[in-house]
């Protein structure tokens, strides 16, 4: 089964986030209460699958979710395997498409300072919201069905 594992916010860019109950996404904004929501860019929402998370933690790393400072940690859904432009339904209401797989990881961040390598540049997923809604843990994450 895919799913969102964990829901992560943080109140300051380049640092981890921290996971929470439920978040709610606002269209064409991003997660209500984040300080990487922005109506401005195209990245704003951030995913990464556990298992990539999982990649670092092989190294000996203790490593959680919220700590790429990623808003949504999945799992079972191979998220860098799909183009962008791919439609992803996560929860009952949330739509959100996907705009850059990697970004530029700006020294400064937490993660790098702290293990040294940072797998966002690679393996981390930006996205737009399409439609908003609320999102929680254990809540179903899916490639969306064409309209």
């Amino acid at each position: 089964m895919t799913s969102v594992l964990a829901v992560c916010t943080s109140e300051k860019k380049g640092m981890k986030k921290k996971p929470v109950d439920e978040v709610v996404i606002k269209e064409y904004y991003g997660v209500v209460g984040d300080a990487h929501a922005d109506c401005l860019t195209h990245r704003q929402v951030s995913l990464l699958a556990i298992e990539s998370i999982d990649k670092m933690r092989s190294k000996g790393f203790d490593l959680n979710p919220g700590d790429f400072a990623e808003n949504i940690t999945t799992e079972g859904i191979d998220l860098v395997s799909m183009p962008i432009g791919t439609r992803i339904k996560a929860g009952n209401e949330v739509v959100l498409e996907m705009t850059q797989i990697g970004k530029e990881c700006h020294a400064a961040c937490a993660i790098r300072k702290q293990v040294g390598d940072c797998i966002m540049p690679r393996e981390g997923i930006f996205a737009k919201v399409i439609r908003g809604g609320h999102i929680k843990a254990g809540d179903a994450i899916k490639v969306a069905e064409s309209d």
